[in-house]
């Protein structure tokens, strides 16, 4: 059955790409994109017009209790992705990220306390775990926040799952392991890389080299969250979207050198290095859960997964109507 769906934060980049699989399925999309002066709704401006045309778009701020009361009536499944989420920007202004991603998230699971919620999907995040205690990673593995940005989204995944005990709201947690692909913006490694070298850039700067993560093409995240709708089994439910397999940044860098420019010079760039206690050394999950629940397994999987996911990535970023959407020249906290 087609469903009355809310997203927060439709006109990012998981955000964006979501929408427009809901209104392709048929189903009624609203969505929260930040307010601005100039009526930007992010990547939704570049739907086509017969995409566009079906979602109901509200500019607001998720801070805004009375707002997101007005906007969540008769709302059936509210997917809830709408977050600060640089982990460098969270040491500058933490206080930012507890009005966003805690008060923010309290302000919509409110609003979903209401007979007509089917389900309230949380997005959450691989960072939660911090450097992984045993590999690969389960759900039941230890929360250890190593930046306040990943104290928040704690703080948000655990206010749902009160929400469930407490009050019986019907919440999911889905937990992505570092989603990438068309859209994503600079605070992520492999579109910093793939913008510097195609902005005609010999010399490229970046951090760390020797993390490890657990890749995750955009599209497989997009299918793991409409996979949940309707499916009664996910509820109460903590469940993570990775492939199963990593890959260290370094060859993430040759990798993705092969597809632009192999003889790029790198240049390690000290105010992209985290501080030592706070960089997550290996991310990798177990999605053995999300295949037993979800009836999900990642399209985009192994190493010719990830490379074929690297190829559609850098293809959509050497298109000019895209690349100019960018500034790699700047070092995007």
């Amino acid at each position: 059955m087609k469903k009355k769906i809310l997203v927060t934060g439709g006109g990012g980049f998981i955000g964006s790409h979501l929408v427009e699989k809901l209104v392709k399925l048929g189903h009624r999309v609203k969505t929260i994109v930040p307010y601005n002066i100039d009526n930007s709704w992010g990547w939704i401006d570049n739907f086509s017009n017969d995409v566009k045309k079906n979602i109901e778009v509200v500019p607001g701020d998720i801070c805004d209790p009375n707002l997101i009361l007005n906007e969540s009536k008769n709302i059936e499944v509210f997917f809830h992705l709408a977050a600060l989420i640089s982990i460098p920007y969270s040491y500058k202004s933490p206080q930012s990220y507890i009005s966003t991603n805690v008060n923010g998230t309290v302000n919509l699971l409110e609003a979903a306390k209401n007979d007509k919620t089917e389900l309230f999907v949380q997005t959450s995040t691989s960072e939660v775990y911090g450097s992984a205690q045993f590999i690969p990673i389960t759900e039941d593995h230890p929360l250890s926040a190593q930046s306040p940005y990943a104290a928040t989204k704690i703080a948000g995944d655990q206010l749902a799952l009160s929400y469930f005990k407490a009050f019986n709201l019907p919440s999911l947690i889905l937990r992505p392991f570092n989603t990438y692909g068309p859209r994503q913006s600079l605070r992520a490694f492999i579109p910093s890389i793939t913008t510097q070298i195609l902005q005609s850039k010999d010399k490229i700067k970046l951090g760390n080299l020797d993390s490890r993560r657990d890749f995750t093409y955009v599209s497989d995240t997009v299918d793991g969250f409409i996979s949940a709708i309707g499916n009664k089994k996910c509820i109460g439910e903590t469940i993570q979207l990775g492939t199963g397999v990593d890959f260290s940044m370094k060859e993430t860098l040759d990798k993705i050198k092969k597809l632009t420019n192999p003889n790029v010079k790198i240049i390690q760039d000290k105010e992209r290095m985290r501080p030592i206690k706070s960089e997550v050394n290996r991310l990798i999950s177990s999605n053995k859960k999300a295949k037993k629940i979800l009836n999900w397994s990642p399209k985009y999987s192994g190493e010719k997964g990830f490379e074929k996911g690297l190829k559609e990535t850098v293809d959509w970023f050497n298109n000019p109507n895209n690349l100019v959407h960018y500034k790699s020249d700047l070092y995007n906290l």
